[in-house]
């Protein structure tokens, strides 16, 4: 980094040092995944510990629409200090995937919104949005599933996960396998259900990681916890 960032760091200041960190390396492994910028996480992580907690700069940052800075202004956000409406428009912007995955994990999940946006997301027509309601849902099925209709929600997975988008599918496809981690009353159904739709499937899965298809991870993570 060519500088060192403060507390009084200006936007234009905090997008310098992040264009000094631009690497076509790291430019070219993040668009594999459908992000556009060149910062390395780890790097870009170090800029947003410099930088501490700054409400008003995070909005300006996330403001410049730019993907590495807009990274950095979830990092450096109070979560808490967001108005629903604030969130749910945030949300509808954040197209690139790392943005939309950090902003619902990082930010949504610590609002006290949480559960409103949940409800109003989770059959959105946009299956950008849709997914942040599933991927919000999931988290209630392993922590907080009471008042869930766990039964509905696995007739609409069957119903529409295989042929949903692939943002979307990847989040019903998590929601699936939770369901059947978590409440062994359904684990069968769950598994049943992966195994006729067959999604992700053939998804390429590293040595020594663990499968998204969901009979396998729900069989592998089960069998964890009954070994532990």
């Amino acid at each position: 980094m060519t500088q060192t960032l403060t507390g009084s760091a200006t936007v234009d200041e905090v997008m310098a040092a992040l264009a000094a960190l631009e690497d076509p390396k790291a430019r070219a492994i993040n668009e594999s995944h459908g992000d556009d910028h060149g910062v390395n996480l780890g790097k870009l992580r170090a800029v947003a510990k410099q930088l501490k907690t700054q409400q008003e700069l995070s909005r300006e940052l996330w403001k410049t629409g730019d993907t590495a800075a807009r990274l950095v202004a979830l990092l450096i956000c109070r979560p808490k200090a967001f108005e629903s409406a604030e969130l749910d428009a945030m949300l509808r912007e954040a197209r690139v995937p790392k943005v939309h995955d950090w902003f619902v994990n990082y930010v949504v999940r610590k609002s006290p919104h949480a559960e409103e946006l949940r409800r109003g997301w989770f059959a959105d027509p946009d299956p950008v949005v849709a997914s942040a309601g599933w991927a919000l849902t999931s988290e209630r099925v392993t922590k907080n599933p009471e008042g869930l209709d766990l039964p509905g929600l696995l007739d609409t997975i069957e119903a529409e996960m295989k042929d949903a988008p692939d943002r979307l599918q990847w989040a019903m496809n998590n929601c699936l396998a939770q369901i059947g981690i978590t409440h062994h009353e359904l684990r069968a159904r769950a598994i049943g259900i992966g195994e006729r739709l067959e999604v992700l499937k053939d998804y390429p899965t590293p040595p020594n990681c663990t499968s998204p298809f969901a009979p396998i991870w729900i069989t592998e993570i089960v069998r964890r916890q009954q070994e532990a």
